[in-house]
């Protein structure tokens, strides 16, 4: 049978990412979803895509998903006004009712009928089941007075073996933002930290943010300047140069803590491309910025 150019560049193709389908088999890797990849109908199914291939050869994807606009087109819808500070959504009954209802119901089934129309086995959860994410109330602070935000909230614990029990069972668990307080009540967890936090609780091999920037820069208008790898030592050194600012802080913030918390690697990457988190996985070059605990690198 004649081979042509296409079918052998395909094979080559599938030699290159036979050592990464190696190091990673049985890996647990931590994915946060946000951002375009969410909205657009094209990128959210090359999202789904990845899981169910990453968990075809063996690996343990983990999906975490936020989903600001969802809730702020509901909430328009019901004529409900949104109050800010320091850029987090002042969150009274009312509003965490709405929140839970899109994240928990709306948002989270639809990215598992996506999963499982394709083949995968998700399985949809928020922090509420089985005492998944225990959190504590958030508190803000404005010249010297603590600032009552609502149900809002921080992590304080995750049931690791809850998401292990699901993953060797062979589910992609798909987790909404949503955690409990020591009061039964529902509060809402910024994604990012949830992400982190889910990362070094299953010590992740690797932990990957899904955003709407090609990596992290040292210049953000030059767009030579991205860094593809990093190490913790140096990104802390940027955050406190300011370098680092505005919706990257909280993404940069929970890396640094998963890291500290013995996650192996984290990567920001772009999820407007698709397949980003194949090629982030599977690809010498990788895409995005890297960040390692040490020069040595762990992954």
């Amino acid at each position: 049978m004649k081979m042509n150019k296409s079918n052998c560049e395909k094979a080559e193709m599938l030699v290159e990412v036979l050592p990464y389908v190696n190091r990673f088999r049985d890996k647990i890797i931590v994915i946060k979803y946000g951002g375009n990849a969410m909205i657009n109908e094209e990128l959210k199914k090359a999202v789904m895509q990845d899981l169910l291939l990453m968990k075809s050869v063996g690996m343990h994807p983990i999906l975490v998903h936020g989903g600001g606009p969802a809730i702020n087109d509901m909430l328009k819808k019901l004529k409900v006004e949104s109050h800010f500070e320091q850029g987090l959504r002042v969150t009274d009954k009312e509003t965490m009712e709405i929140v839970e209802m899109v994240l928990a119901g709306k948002v989270n089934k639809d990215i598992v009928g996506t999963l499982n129309q394709i083949g995968g086995k998700g399985i949809g959860l928020s922090g509420k089941d089985g005492n998944l994410i225990q959190v504590r109330k958030k508190y803000l602070e404005k010249n010297g007075e603590k600032i009552d935000i609502g149900y809002v909230g921080e992590v304080e614990a995750v049931n690791k073996e809850m998401l292990e029990s699901l993953i060797y069972s062979g589910y992609i668990p798909v987790i909404s933002s949503i955690g409990m307080g020591q009061d039964g009540m529902s509060y809402n967890i910024n994604a990012d930290y949830v992400a982190g936090a889910v990362a070094k609780a299953v010590q992740a091999n690797k932990f990957i943010l899904l955003t709407d920037v090609e990596g992290i820069f040292r210049d953000y208008h030059d767009k030579d300047s991205l860094i593809s790898r990093i190490t913790l030592e140096e990104i802390e050194a940027l955050e406190e140069e300011g370098i680092i600012s505005g919706g990257m802080v909280p993404k940069v913030d929970c890396c640094i803590d998963a890291l500290k918390g013995g996650v192996a690697g984290a990567h920001i990457i772009d999820g407007r491309l698709r397949h980003s988190i194949l090629l982030e996985v599977f690809f010498d070059e990788g895409i995005g910025t890297m960040i390692d605990r040490d020069k040595e690198g762990v992954n």
